[in-house]
């Protein structure tokens, strides 16, 4: 069933406002990728800078400057480019395209450890024309080098940088960094990126929101039950054990995806879609955050360790077998969490956050549950499962659905739970923009808005400090769950003390 009613204009404010549709700057650009041999770079911020080039969203005079160590040469690079990074094109396009676009790559050979070899950089970026964006797809311990050897270099003046998390392993390492970069560059050209900022379901959110008037008025404690944001993979630490496993799920995935998008729908009305409106929304949201006691953690918490387990008829090994893990490993790749918002709109309303690494399916899902009706005419089946929900589907296939009851065809009045759909890729023909390509050309264009700023930052290592000491001070192993299945079963019981289940346990 079609959701006439939502498609007409649902998109209009977020668009009409931000992209119109990436306006193209005349000025050229000088993209820098340090780590330009990672797998960040193979997998999303080249083919991303390709399908924009592709679509004509780049000026004709940017280039794109790799930055790495392991390669001797642009000739060695190109060639690299055509083994590892094509495969990784949603759209490849022709050979025409392709190789109109590698005459956009640059090459410099840099050992980060080495300053003097950032000579070498400068020399080669300096004479290119327009602004400078330094994209540091490398591991968070040489933000501040590189940055510093920028300075010396005069390579930092005016140009912006782009940071990927994770920026720290806590508040004190957070704040060193975020001290130390911005003592070189202003705040206004640190973009702190969060990838699912950048993917269209969370940008629709704030069109649903604030662009119809149908959903605002119901978006509050009121008429909300409760709400979850799962973010669920198949997936385990793919070669990256030895990161993940200093890291964790809880670092890894809650401290910024998860509460960014809870920030999002939970923000209140910004007073325009400007950049420091809608930080200055999010940062109340995590600053209103209930702290969690130490004493509350075992109750609202759950943390868990994927043992071996069977994923798609495969058997797949333990977190602890993992290449780069420690065998006697207590890192959490999974974390269900309670959550509060001390606020008039959020009052009493509990927000259940997931995550984790090897679950049944690949989801990445928000899940508004209003409340059901206050005087049900019809009986017991007005108050059944599955219906009075918003679910938005952020990945793999995006969509927005509102379940509702309806009756049954026949005789009697027979309910049943039917869902009014908005699918993207069925109403809007055009190709949608990925979230690495959106956000990059945001950079390039100077918008600042799906960025994360500093004092958000900050606010969510204060709110997530205090369950990291506990589990620390504890010591207690993480429960053990199955590969191929979603999580320990407390994380289950977490949500059935209040009454309500998991989406995917309601079938």
């Amino acid at each position: 069933m079609g959701l006439r009613f939502l498609r007409n204009g649902l998109l209009g404010l977020y668009l009409q406002r931000h992209h119109q549709h990436i306006m193209q700057v005349d000025t050229g650009f000088t993209f820098i990728l340090f780590g330009g041999t990672g797998d960040l770079a193979m997998r999303k911020i080249l083919p991303s800078l390709y399908q924009a080039h592709c679509g004509g969203l780049l000026p004709t005079a940017g280039r794109i400057a790799a930055v790495a160590r392991g390669l001797s040469n642009r000739e060695a690079y190109v060639q690299w480019m055509h083994t590892h990074v094509r495969n990784h094109v949603k759209l490849a396009g022709d050979d025409a395209s392709w190789n109109d676009f590698l005459k956009r790559i640059l090459f410099v050979r840099v050992d980060l450890g080495r300053p003097e070899d950032y000579a070498l950089l400068r020399d080669i970026i300096s004479p290119l024309s327009g602004i400078r964006v330094f994209y540091l797809a490398t591991r968070p311990s040489l933000f501040v080098p590189i940055c510093r050897a920028l300075s010396t270099m005069g390579l930092s003046n005016d140009a912006r940088i782009v940071l990927e998390k994770p920026l720290g392993y806590d508040l004190q390492s957070s704040n060193t960094i975020n001290d130390a970069v911005g003592e070189i560059f202003v705040e206004s050209h640190i973009y702190r990126i969060d990838h699912y900022l950048g993917k269209e379901p969370v940008q629709n959110l704030l069109a649903l929101r604030f662009g119809n008037a149908l959903f605002e008025p119901l978006w509050r404690r009121e008429w909300v039950e409760s709400i979850q944001i799962t973010i669920a993979e198949e997936l385990g630490v793919e070669g990256r054990g030895d990161f993940y496993d200093n890291t964790g799920a809880l670092r890894d995935m809650v401290q910024n995806h998860l509460l960014q998008l809870l920030s999002i729908v939970a923000m209140e009305p910004p007073h325009s879609m400007h950049t420091n409106a809608l930080r200055d929304e999010k940062l109340r949201v995590l600053r209103a955050l209930k702290p969690i006691k130490p004493c509350d953690i075992s109750r609202i918490a759950v943390r868990g360790q994927y043992h071996m387990g069977v994923l798609n008829g495969i058997t797949v090994p333990a977190y602890v077998n993992e290449r780069g893990v420690s065998t006697s490993s207590m890192t959490e790749t999974f974390v269900a969490l309670k959550v509060e918002i001390e606020n008039w709109r959020w009052a009493g309303v509990p927000f259940f956050l997931r995550t984790g690494k090897r679950l049944a399916n690949r989801v990445a899902e928000i899940v508004v549950n209003f409340r059901a009706v206050p005087h049900s005419v019809f009986g017991s089946m007005a108050l059944r499962n599955g219906s009075n929900r918003l679910v938005i589907r952020l990945q793999p296939n995006e969509f927005i659905r509102l379940y509702c009851l309806a009756k049954q065809p026949g005789e009697g009045m027979n309910l049943q739970s039917v869902h009014l759909d908005l699918a993207f890729d069925e109403f809007f023909q055009k190709d949608r923009m990925e979230a690495y390509q959106r956000l990059l050309l945001d950079v390039i264009n100077g918008r600042l808005a799906l960025f994360v700023h500093r004092d958000e930052q900050e606010a969510a290592w204060q709110w997530v400090e205090p369950i990291l000491a506990e589990w620390n001070r504890l010591g207690t192993a993480p429960r053990r769950y199955a590969a191929g299945t979603w999580g320990p079963a407390a994380a289950s019981a977490l949500l059935a003390r209040h009454g309500t289940c998991w989406l995917e346990e309601e079938n």
